[in-house]
């Protein structure tokens, strides 16, 4: 999904001449981080409200402040990763598009980022999610697409993090299918390291354990 299809028209824009206490205001109103200035359709930064909460003249400008102001930004035919990674990056809730003409075009929020990002990861839709560990020099995403369709699963989301000082990579799969247990143990018998597992395992089984275990326990 690119940016520009994420854009939230509904956060305010300051300039230059607005007032300190105007800004606090509407950053107060909108629970957000940083606020756009911009003048005309020049996007001239963000400035957070840590920065105004260091005024304590509020009848003063927010231009008092335009030393600190974030001037980065993103462009809107970027994917909208980018603007997850300029969320992290800057700390910020909302993130500045700009097109590449250089016209400020809106913001785009972290809570819209997360609602499509459950999209995107396919965690609106449920199913089972087991987590691999493994060397890097392992992993085989074909190996591992086959293992799963071998099981009639179909995965929804693979996700990978490597840790840089040990060389181990861990794989989240979000498959399909709550019951995962066939899944589970096909990967042990290829000696994978499942280091965690949620979905439905034979409920039925577990349920008849239970009640063997409630009926040896009512004879004792």
């Amino acid at each position: 999904m690119l940016i520009s299809e994420i854009i939230n028209t509904n956060i305010p824009q300051l300039h230059l001449q607005d007032s300190v206490a105007k800004a606090k205001q509407l950053i107060g109103d909108f629970k957000l981080t940083h606020l756009p200035v911009v003048a005309e359709q020049t996007f001239l930064g963000l400035v957070s409200e840590e920065d105004l909460l260091d005024v304590d003249d509020e009848k003063l400008t927010i231009e008092t402040s335009q030393p600190n102001f974030i001037k980065q930004f993103v462009f809107e035919d970027l994917h909208m990763l980018h603007a997850i990674n300029y969320c992290n990056q800057q700390e910020s809730n909302i993130v500045p598009v700009l097109n590449r003409q250089q016209i400020y075009v809106g913001v785009t929020t972290a809570p819209l980022l997360l609602k499509y990002v459950g999209e995107f990861t396919g965690a609106n839709e449920m199913g089972g999610i087991i987590v691999l560990e493994m060397e890097r020099v392992h992993f085989s995403v074909s190996e591992i697409s086959r293992i799963v369709e071998s099981n009639d699963c179909t995965i929804l989301q693979l996700n990978t993090i490597s840790n840089p000082s040990n060389g181990i990579i861990t794989i989240t799969l979000h498959v399909n299918k709550k019951d995962i247990a066939t899944l589970v143990a096909t990967f042990e018998r290829y000696e994978y390291q499942i280091q965690h597992q949620w979905g439905i395992q034979h409920f039925e089984d577990r349920m008849d354990e239970n009640y063997k275990n409630l009926m040896h326990y009512l004879q004792i």
